[in-house]
């Protein structure tokens, strides 16, 4: 399990890394720059190399995350807000690469209610200027994706849905360097109940469906203030609100996720995660993981049937002439059919954005809804 926290950034980006190792986590999650002020921090040639040097060799560390600032709107109606948080954006992202970051986590903002449809060719736009004209990553470090945060929904946020982190994808072209990161209080608040296993799978099928798997690069693990469906953004810590220990259990316990980070962003005792909040955390993921792997213990004992039935053969079968053909078919091995794997997402990392038209985005809402149904089927077997 890979169990972190947002914590402390500070001008030397180094002390962060002890920051994590003093509460125990193995991955963190820092602000590229003050998360409600348009001023950017600067970050010397020397400092951002320093970090990915201490990062690399790190025994403990393995990820480290950037936050972008809160005050970054793509959805804005307002073209002086607009252009400054693609500058914003386009600033933050190049000191993520610059930190060899494993990923930009982004809230993209509000349409104050223009309408999603409206707002979805101007935030493609912006993506694509952000990635074209940052820094680029530093030879021999790999490139940092922008994630793409879903929202809790309030008001006009964009991305309060998976589909909508999809169609945004969709209009970059399938670019390769958008990702996703999942909060689950967010998740909560905007109405999926992944508290069940049976909640979780139906989560993974639509993860996979609208935006797929390749893509999730993180969780931020949090607790909820706020009922399921309450559309406020309000985090608790671990064990402490509507979800609970055992709500959030499945989620992070399912065998296709459970390894990813998990980003601790609880509000502890008013300071952000503690070393107990790290605890409370692995317990939980320790819990989840028994939901799955306690099912698959169990299979064995009850396909241990054939070795009995195959014992009384040799006295039993005697007595009946014609009994050894039946038993010969029913004791012959029944091969598993292996679900295929989704085929993955056809990507275009250097294009060039083309214009998408409403027109166009609507079209891509009408081909995304129709295929839902049947490949929850097919995941569902899995």
């Amino acid at each position: 399990m890979n169990i972190g926290a947002h914590v402390r950034g500070g001008g030397k980006l180094v002390p962060s890394l002890e920051a994590g190792v003093e509460i125990g986590v193995t991955s963190i999650q820092i602000f590229t720059q003050s998360p409600r002020m348009w001023k950017p921090s600067q970050y010397s040639p020397e400092v951002l190399a320093a970090f990915r040097e201490a990062q690399a060799a790190h025994p403990t560390i393995t990820d480290t995350f950037c936050h972008a600032t809160y005050l970054i709107n793509l959805a804005s109606g307002d073209a002086e807000l607009y252009e400054k948080s693609v500058e914003a954006l386009t600033h933050n992202l190049s000191v993520a690469r610059g930190m060899g970051s494993s990923g930009l986590v982004l809230h993209v903002g509000s349409h104050k209610g223009a309408g999603f449809d409206e707002v979805v060719r101007q935030i493609a736009v912006a993506f694509e200027r952000a990635l074209e004209d940052a820094d680029p990553a530093p030879d021999g470090v790999a490139d940092c994706p922008i994630l793409i945060e879903n929202a809790a929904g309030a008001g006009g946020t964009v991305g309060r849905s998976l589909e909508e982190i999809g169609f945004l994808i969709d209009a970059c072209n399938g670019d390769d360097r958008l990702g996703l990161c999942i909060d689950t209080q967010h998740l909560w608040a905007s109405g999926f109940d992944y508290s069940t296993v049976a909640g979780t799978e139906k989560l993974i099928r639509a993860i996979d469906k609208s935006v797929g798997l390749s893509r999730l690069r993180c969780f931020h693990l949090n607790d909820s203030k706020i009922e399921l469906g309450g559309n406020r953004d309000r985090h608790a810590n671990i064990g402490e609100g509507t979800i609970g220990a055992r709500g959030l259990a499945p989620l992070v316990g399912h065998p296709k996720i459970r390894d990813l980070p998990l980003l601790l962003e609880v509000p502890g005792t008013g300071e952000g995660p503690r070393a107990e909040d790290v605890i409370a955390a692995r317990k939980v993921v320790t819990a989840g993981i028994k939901l799955y792997d306690g099912a698959k213990r169990s299979a064995p004992t009850k396909r241990s049937a054939p070795t009995k039935r195959s014992a009384p053969t040799k006295k039993s079968v005697p007595t009946k002439k014609s009994a050894p053909t039946k038993p010969t078919k029913k004791g012959t091995p029944v091969k598993r059919v292996v679900a295929k794997k989704r085929a993955p997402v056809k990507k275009s990392a250097g294009k060039k954005l083309t214009p998408v038209k409403k027109t166009a985005v609507k079209k891509i809402a009408t081909k995304k809804s129709a295929p839902v149904k049947k490949t929850a089927k097919k995941n569902s077997k899995k």
